[in-house]
């Protein structure tokens, strides 16, 4: 029968492993969920069964990284990553190791990062092996190297950055030993591809533990590695942390990180944003948050057509919880944002984003070519039927005749 689920996928491979005489279970982080009573977000097998063998024994198979004991099984709609007990070799490049050993299941657990990410679970005989002490960390939510810490960090520089994250993920305090090396190595991530340490920062500042994290980054002197030339003053990285400590539970990242850089101009958020290689999307919705930062400091002061305009944006949203989140911090009074707030009820939907009155084939029928004033022109245009001075197409006619004809005659 076909597995309905990851964990059936998963079980159905050690099942078959262990009919044909080899050991398998499950192994690192989904063994450390099933103790916190989470659902894995994917199940990794440990096994004494080298690749060729698993190739022999499952008939769907990738080969995504058999020098190192790794392939990847189907079962159903599933796949599975199946991977030979091994002790790593040396480490050239701070990342991969240069080769591997197979090895015995307690050899296998020591070359892993953290404690909490070294059980394996065998799920025939429904018992934990433990030989890190993952368990007793788990339980006192503490975060520990495997070995010497510095050790750890020197084979795969970006396990410091995945200690913040752990750390802050499942509410952990770090264990000093290992705290002490993070803070020592930070310089290390600077040899780390920008891709892996936008994918880390993504992941710890976009769940509930996003505060943690950034405390941790700063505290551990991270912060000013992230990115070429990173400078932070202390009283940004404050006023940051205090921000990050307001926003709403369902924030994302790019809410965050906008925090993180607004006293940054926004060429040099664009910068950033690009040498951390995040998304064009990503890159623009943090840009928009950082440009329009002040635009409803001033609510009364903001004209229809501005709020309209900020109103079409989709992450007008976020502005305004952007907008709370620094009253919060700076205390400043909470009826800015209530005034926002009833502005912005007060206006129909049909009404943000309405049919402009005039088109582009208007002012060419008109007699105007494109250029620069033709686009000004309907931006004006736009910009007073957003703001309720021309209601109907008729009266924006007569004013698009009117600045067609001054143009004309310029």
């Amino acid at each position: 029968m076909k597995p309905k689920s990851l964990h059936d996928a998963a079980l159905a491979v050690v099942r078959r492993l262990h009919e044909h005489g080899h050991t398998a279970y499950f192994a690192g982080g989904c063994v450390r969920d099933m103790l916190l009573g989470r659902e894995p977000k994917d199940f990794d097998v440990a096994t004494d069964a080298q690749p060729p063998r698993i190739l022999e024994l499952f008939r769907l198979t990738r080969r995504v990284g058999a020098q190192f004991g790794v392939v990847l099984v189907r079962q159903g709609r599933f796949w599975i990553e199946v991977a030979t007990f091994r002790t790593d070799l040396s480490y050239s490049d701070g990342r991969h190791p240069d080769a591997v050993r197979f090895a015995t299941p307690e050899e296998d657990a020591q070359r892993r990062d953290f404690t909490i990410n070294g059980m394996f679970f065998d799920p025939l005989a429904e018992r934990i092996i433990d030989f890190v002490g993952g368990q007793e960390d788990l339980t006192a939510r503490r975060l520990r190297a495997i070995g010497e810490p510095r050790h750890r960090f020197t084979e795969d520089h970006l396990r410091v950055l995945r200690a913040v994250r752990f750390a802050s993920a499942y509410g952990c305090t770090i264990d000093p030993p290992t705290w002490q090396a993070i803070c020592e190595m930070a310089p290390m991530i600077r040899g780390v591809s920008a891709e892996r340490i936008r994918e880390e920062l993504t992941k710890s500042l976009s769940g509930p533990g996003r505060l943690d994290a950034a405390r941790l980054l700063a505290g551990a002197g991270l912060l000013e590695h992230l990115w070429e030339g990173a400078t932070w003053s202390a009283l940004h990285v404050e006023t940051a942390l205090a921000t990050i400590e307001h926003l709403p539970a369902e924030a994302g990242f790019e809410a965050v990180l906008a925090i993180l850089l607004l006293d940054r101009g926004v060429e040099e958020v664009h910068r950033i944003c690009r040498m951390l290689t995040c998304s064009n999307r990503t890159r623009e919705h943090v840009a928009w948050l950082v440009r329009h930062k002040d635009d409803l400091a001033e609510p009364a002061g903001l004209t229809l057509a501005d709020l309209k305009l900020l109103m079409q944006s989709r992450h007008f949203g976020d502005l305004l919880v952007q907008v709370e989140a620094l009253c919060r911090t700076t205390g400043a009074p909470m009826t800015t944002l209530d005034t926002i707030l009833t502005r912005v009820a007060a206006i129909p939907p049909d009404e943000i984003r309405p049919t402009p009155f005039i088109s582009g084939d208007d002012l060419k029928a008109m007699g105007l070519r494109e250029g620069p004033a033709f686009s000004q022109i309907l931006d004006r245009l736009y910009y007073a039927q957003l703001n309720n001075e021309l209601r109907s197409r008729a009266a924006a006619m007569r004013l698009a005749e009117e600045l067609v004809a001054n143009e004309l005659r310029a």
